[in-house]
């Protein structure tokens, strides 16, 4: 997150240049329906991102550069949101997303389905649930994605960073007014999460910005 993920209206950003799998197709233009428990999902729910999200507006400078590329059969699965830049979708409206996690999964069609929990701890740890879809940005090695929560907005979902083994990963956007440090699980040891940070501020992210993300409580 997946993750953490965020959604919003914008165009296509140009991909970068470099060897990677073949670009997810993008999903048919059609109107889609979401619930949340027995009532229409609200709109902030659908364009919230584990962790998932997500900047749409064109950056003034140089976008942050992405990871070389992304196996995205390794990188399937739960994430958890151990940091986060506070953000309207989980943070506004009288919202405070905790115990935020992700779940990334591959499907037939080749693109990628994305779940985002967390508890809202301004509504009595209420859980929260979206689910949206993802394609790979043809040309980025699978390290820039497209998100969407509700047709036809779409979000950039970046992977600046990423751990060797997959543990954690460091996700933003092209303004750099969203980022999100990821992990395997809940926590993250000192010298990693010191790591994923360094790579944010090399990569021009205010980290100043950034809060920890509360875990579900005892």
């Amino acid at each position: 997150m997946i993750g953490g993920l965020m959604a919003g209206p914008g165009g296509r950003h140009a991909p970068r240049r470099g060897a990677g799998a073949a670009p997810l197709p993008e999903r048919e233009a059609e109107p889609r329906r979401f619930r949340y428990g027995p009532a229409r999902m609200p709109r902030w729910l659908a364009m919230l991102s584990a962790l998932v999200l997500f900047g749409c507006a064109t950056p003034s400078r140089p976008p942050p550069a992405t990871v070389e590329s992304v196996d995205l059969a390794r990188y399937a699965g739960l994430w958890h949101e151990v940091a986060r830049f506070p953000n309207s979708f989980q943070d506004g409206r009288g919202r405070r997303c905790i115990a935020t996690t992700a779940t990334y999964a591959l499907r037939d069609d080749g693109q990628v389905g994305v779940v985002n929990r967390c508890l809202d701890a301004n509504d009595g740890n209420r859980e929260t649930v979206a689910k949206g879809t993802a394609y790979a940005v043809a040309g980025s090695g699978n390290a820039r994605l497209r998100v969407t929560f509700f047709w036809p907005f779409y979000g950039d979902y970046w992977v600046i960073g990423l751990d060797p083994a997959y543990r954690w990963a460091v996700v933003g956007a092209p303004g750099r007014d969203y980022l999100w440090i990821l992990s395997r699980s809940p926590w993250m040891a000192p010298g990693d999460y010191a790591q994923a940070v360094g790579i944010a501020a090399a990569q021009g992210f205010d980290i100043a910005r950034l809060q920890p993300t509360p875990p579900a409580p005892r």
